[in-house]
């Protein structure tokens, strides 16, 4: 066997980049190895995700046991695919929701294990066991149909009475108290109002919803726009470089011709000077000009030669 320090250094350096490449790669993507990324993946189709983006994270009781891989549009729903750890017992009738992590609004996806036995390798949770996450405009919604339903007398009786037990107690809380009820007596004097607003969003809502197609063709054409004119980016500035070097060549022509271009100047100076001080001559001359030419023209139209009549005596 030849010996190592013998062979190719070429061949040994490159076989160590690559070796060392695959390390890498391994390193960023160990998640997906056979052994050391370990886990079943599933799938959940789901009316509405809000928030929930690719690597949040996915909990069973609150455990976190594995991430989000990919989220796609699947016609009139979006398939969540994730990955979850080997072990994690998941029923037949597992259901998934959408919860939220933290108060600025980050998400993650939430599995409840139910039914016997276990959730094939791959299954896919349908629409039927799936929560979206929670729906402002449905909130609202039902917020319209409540304050519909309270009795503004009785509620304006029971704050008035709040006032006069806190009228008792220290400055602080008084002030408090009297803020809440000078807020339910607006609310109050303004529930047509409110009740309006909240009829003309749950319409506005549904004409969105009903221009979802035009919408979504709206999005896909200003991004084919937005791509073509990216794709003419260097096109665009090839003109504009090319219109500024056809004007610095212009500017050096104007210059070169210039001390030529004066002396004809000066002499259409004094030609148009000297017509205008001549005018009225002209006038004349092309006042009487046709009369001329037409005796002239009478007088040669026979021949070569020239018609002469001489009168001589009386009639």
């Amino acid at each position: 066997m030849k010996p190592f320090r013998e062979r190719n250094p070429v061949i040994i350096g490159f076989a160590g980049f690559i070796v060392i490449a695959l390390l890498l790669l391994g390193a960023f993507r160990a998640d997906r190895l056979p052994i050391i990324g370990a886990g079943d993946t599933y799938h959940a189709d789901f009316a509405e995700i809000g928030s929930l983006k690719e690597g949040s994270e996915v909990r069973v009781a609150g455990v976190p046991v594995g991430k989000v891989n990919t989220i796609e549009l699947d016609g009139n729903k979006v398939r969540v695919t994730f990955k979850i750890d080997k072990g994690t017992g998941l029923g037949r009738e597992t259901s998934a929701s959408v919860g939220i992590r933290t108060l600025l609004g980050a998400q993650y996806l939430s599995l409840q294990p139910a039914g016997g036995g276990e959730l094939d390798k791959g299954a896919t949770i349908p629409l039927s066991r799936t929560t979206p996450p929670y729906d402002v405009v449905e909130a609202f919604s039902d917020l319209s149909v409540t304050t519909q339903k309270l009795d503004k007398d009785e509620l304006g009786k029971a704050l008035n009475t709040l006032a006069d037990v806190a009228a008792q107690t220290p400055e602080e809380f008084r002030g408090a108290i009297k803020g809440v009820s000078d807020l339910s007596v607006n609310l109050a004097a303004r529930d047509s109002q409110i009740n309006t607003l909240l009829k003309r969003l749950k319409n506005v809502t549904g004409v969105l919803n009903s221009r979802d197609d035009e919408l979504e063709t709206l999005f896909r054409d200003a991004t084919t726009l937005f791509r073509a004119i990216s794709e003419r980016r260097d096109a665009i500035h090839t003109l504009l470089v090319s219109t500024q070097r056809v004007s610095g060549e212009l500017r050096a022509l104007v210059k070169d011709v210039r001390a030529d271009l004066k002396p004809a100047l000066d002499q259409l100076e004094d030609v148009s000077g000297m017509l205008r001080r001549n005018v009225n001559s002209l006038d004349e001359a092309l006042r009487v000009l046709p009369g001329f030419l037409t005796v002239f023209s009478n007088a040669l139209g026979s021949g070569p030669w020239f018609d002469a009549y001489v009168k001589i005596g009386g009639a």
